[in-house]
Parts: C-alpha cells; structure tokens; sequence
C-alpha cells in the first residue's frame, strides 16, 4: 500500500479530487442528494485481516477485488460494497478513493446530531489500525493535514468517530486512538466529540 504523506495539501479540486494524491478509484459510490452540504468527518480504522497492517487487502475490499481463498476471514465479507473518500495506511501514506462530491458508502446506518443518512453530508476517512493497537505519528500528521484541507474546502462543523454516529453498532477508531493528539494541531471545531441523541434512522447504500 502506497500513497502521498499529506502535508501541506492544496484545497480540494472542484471534481472532488485533491490534486496530488494517490488516486485508487473505488466504484462503491452514488450521488449526494441536492443542496445538502458536506459538514461532517466521520474517522474510522480498519485492517485487513483483523490486527495486520500492510499489504492490499484494504484496497481489494474497497475495490471488490478482495480475494475470498486469501484469507478465511475474507470469506465473510468479500461481497460487502463499502468505500471511504480517503486511506490513511500505517506510513502516513494518504490515498482518495471517491470524489468528495459523491457519497461514499462508509457510515452505513447512521445518525449525527439529529440528522440520519451520515453518508449524505459526511466524508469518510479510513486510517489503518484497529481498537488494540496505538496508531502511528506519521498517520496522526497525515490525517491533520487532509482535515485541515477539507476543512478548508468544505463547512465542516464536526469531526466524530464512526462509533458516534452508529453507537452500539461500531466501535472504531476504537480507544487506542488518541483524540487529543488531533485537537493538538488546533484543527477540531468546538463540538467535536459531542455525542446528540441518535435519532430513527433507515438503512442506507452500504455498510461501513
């Protein structure tokens, strides 16, 4: 898995794309609805299989490409359509994988402050690791420079984990991962970490 160390990264492109980046475009994604505005960050962490770092296996998934016979724990999820606008690997290493104008398929059953549908308004970004395991510096400076990016591109007015917006139901970026080494950057609105009662909510395109 490789990718550009975000920095300093250039606003947003008016396709979505951030210029730079390393681009793997994954075609699990549909249209937003109209005039609903991107106001949410959603942080997740994955690794594929279970506790192990590096290799493709992040990719495949987010690509459909995920070989079942590869490992039995794919065996399970092989057929599940899901994506993230962004992955950060374990080097910091940054990679776009659908347009920040389309809904990527990451929240999957969700709500945030009142409002259901978290893939309609948010962007989803995936950083390698899992909920025993600390995460890495360089993933920490990776992830504050593409907020601050997107915060500069879009009216985000939080940034939550997606154990916040689907509580009960996920757990990540679970609790290895340090909150306020973000906030430490000064990149995170006031209500970050808010946590509004969950409102009825009905399924929607994939299930992150």
């Amino acid at each position: 898995m490789s990718g550009r160390q975000s920095a300093a990264l250039p606003l947003v492109g008016r396709d979505g794309w951030i210029e730079g980046v390393t681009r793997v475009e994954s075609p699990n994604h549909d249209g937003r609805p109209d005039g609903v505005p991107i106001s949410l960050i959603v942080i997740h962490s994955i690794s594929l299989p279970p506790g192990q770092f590096g290799g493709k296996a992040v990719l495949d998934l987010f690509t459909n490409r995920l070989d079942p016979e590869a490992h039995p724990y794919f065996v399970g999820i092989c057929n599940l359509r899901v994506s993230a606008h962004f992955l950060i690997a374990r080097d910091g290493s940054l990679i776009q994988l659908v347009s920040c104008l389309e809904r990527a398929w990451h929240a999957g059953v969700s709500s945030w402050n009142g409002q259901a549908r978290c893939n309609d308004f948010s962007l989803g970004i995936e950083v390698e690791g899992c909920d025993d395991t600390p995460f890495d510096d360089r993933q920490y400076a990776s992830l504050s420079g593409l907020i601050d990016a997107l915060r500069r591109s879009y009216p985000i007015r939080a940034i939550v984990g997606h154990s916040d917006v689907a509580p009960g139901r996920k757990t990540d970026p679970g609790p290895r991962f340090d909150w306020q080494r973000l906030g430490a950057f000064g990149l995170l609105p006031g209500n970050v970490r808010d946590r509004p009662a969950p409102c009825p909510i009905a399924a929607e395109p994939g299930e992150g």
